[in-house]
């Protein structure tokens, strides 16, 4: 079964899931003349509601059942969450049926001549990564966006034209995730970047090697560039690994000083010896290092991850510098709240695994560590141990926080720690005020906590907003009324 050649009239697809992307799978496959049936594990209100509106179209919903194989299926499309354990993917091998995410079905969908993915994974800093690689290619005057895992749909993104017939994109600066590489094994990017690897979604994989392995697919069949991290030989070593197109050049990015077909730093300067002549006697300048905001060790290194891909596709430095000075990352990543009795207070609430607050703690010389929450599996001794230098104290909160502080305890005996003992909402504000008087001039309150949230909150952003609030209400003079 193709692509948009294929007469998809009458064929009998099952979408498995509903959410952000089994709708508009559903709502695509139906438009295209398939016959569709979406099975869904929940049946809940807004499961109700999305059934509702798929059936008008003429799509069979089944809501509570999503382990059995409708009869006479001949495609799974699938939503990037479901693992491939689950039984209704055991009865579709058995059964012949092949399935595919939602990104292998905008893929096959792709009009002769669309506009080529310059692609993303890796543990963390992706959707930084792409919003800045998004950013450099606007800059060049490109027609673009970022699309994906980060939450626009490729399927929307690729049906779309302009009036005329034309493509809308010149080029688009892809997203991808662990899952949605795994359903996707016909994706073939011009160029491509795994930025890191770290232990993540283990339980969905099944091991590292499985998640490593998924994460790797997004080299398969590259054009003109695999793009690794330098710093992670595990990332190389899935380039090394890669069949790829004649001609695929193996890209690296380092926080140090470039050697030939890398991009790196020099006195405060990004730098590219990869996509020049005589690349093994000259540099080309991109941009500074105050030009990427923050201007944190792993922010700089999504920067170059960006700018590699950017070059790969033929922009010129220039671009890269107006882009990077451009681009603002969104809330939460590293986000700078507000200096108050001269510490400042910053928002990582992202950094929600201990990868991502590794590098986070890296950025800040004195730090009172605001952390805790669902610790999904991880351990924490590595972490503490190598931040134990810069911390000047810790405020613990959530669920697991018991996990961390046995850390600290173990490997940073001296760090003064105070543990709530609370999951409500409150806490943080209850946080917020113990870091501050653990802070001293000169101090980062950072909220990293290496944890997800949903113990206390919705979702990472809504931690983020209460900390925010929290250090509002540190500014705000005694007695004022908070709005």
């Amino acid at each position: 079964m193709g692509g948009r050649q294929v007469t998809w009239a009458d064929k009998n697809v099952t979408v498995a899931g509903l959410g952000v992307s089994g709708v508009p799978a559903a709502r695509v496959l139906r438009g295209l003349g398939a016959r569709v049936t979406v099975v869904n594990d929940g049946d809940d209100e807004r499961a109700r509601g999305q059934a509702a509106e798929l059936e008008q179209l003429g799509v069979t919903v089944r809501l509570g059942d999503g382990d059995t194989l409708p009869e006479g299926t001949e495609l799974i499309v699938t939503t990037p969450g479901w693992r491939p354990d689950k039984p209704l993917f055991t009865a579709a091998a058995a059964a012949g049926v092949p399935v595919w995410g939602d990104v292998e079905l905008a893929w096959r969908l792709r009009r002769p001549g669309a506009a080529p993915w310059l692609a993303v994974t890796g543990t963390n800093g992706k959707t930084t990564t792409v919003q800045m690689l998004a950013s450099i290619l606007e800059a060049a005057g490109l027609r673009t966006a970022a699309v994906g895992n980060i939450g626009v749909s490729l399927l929307d993104v690729v049906l779309a034209e302009d009036e005329g017939g034309e493509r809308a994109y010149d080029v688009l600066a892809v997203e991808l995730s662990s899952y949605q590489l795994h359903w996707a094994p016909s994706l073939r990017a011009h160029s491509a970047a795994v930025l890191n690897l770290a232990p993540d979604h283990l339980d969905w994989h099944g091991s590292m090697q499985a998640y490593a392995a998924d994460k790797g697919r997004i080299y398969e069949g590259n054009q003109v560039a695999c793009v690794y991290n330098a710093a992670d030989p595990a990332t190389e070593e899935l380039v090394r690994a890669a069949d790829v197109e004649e001609g695929c050049r193996a890209i690296g990015f380092t926080l140090g000083t470039p050697g030939p077909s890398q991009l790196g730093v020099v006195e405060g300067i990004l730098v590219d010896r990869a996509f020049v002549e005589n690349r093994h006697s000259h540099a080309q300048e991109l941009a500074e290092v105050t030009d990427v905001h923050p201007p944190a060790p792993h922010n700089i290194a999504n920067a170059l991850a960006a700018a590699a891909l950017a070059r790969a596709f033929g922009v010129e430095a220039t671009a890269v510098r107006d882009g990077l000075r451009s681009f603002r990352p969104d809330a939460h990543r590293i986000q700078h709240v507000a200096d108050v009795g001269g510490v400042a207070y910053v928002d990582d609430s992202k950094a929600t695994n201990t990868h991502a607050t590794e590098a986070s703690l890296a950025a800040y010389e004195h730090i009172v560590w605001i952390a805790g929450g669902l610790a999904k599996g991880a351990t924490f001794d590595d972490l503490v141990s190598n931040a134990a230098g810069r911390l000047r104290g810790a405020v613990l909160i959530g669920t697991d926080r018991a996990l961390i502080r046995e850390a600290l305890a173990r490997h940073a005996p001296d760090v003064p720690v105070v543990d709530l003992d609370r999951t409500d909402t409150g806490a943080m504000a209850a946080a917020v005020r113990e870091a501050a008087g653990l802070a001293r001039p000169g101090d980062t309150v950072l909220l990293a906590p290496a944890c997800a949230s949903m113990d206390m909150f919705v979702n990472y952003g809504k931690r983020g907003e209460a900390f925010a609030a929290a250090v509002r209400e540190l500014e705000a003079p005694p007695g004022a009324q908070q709005r």
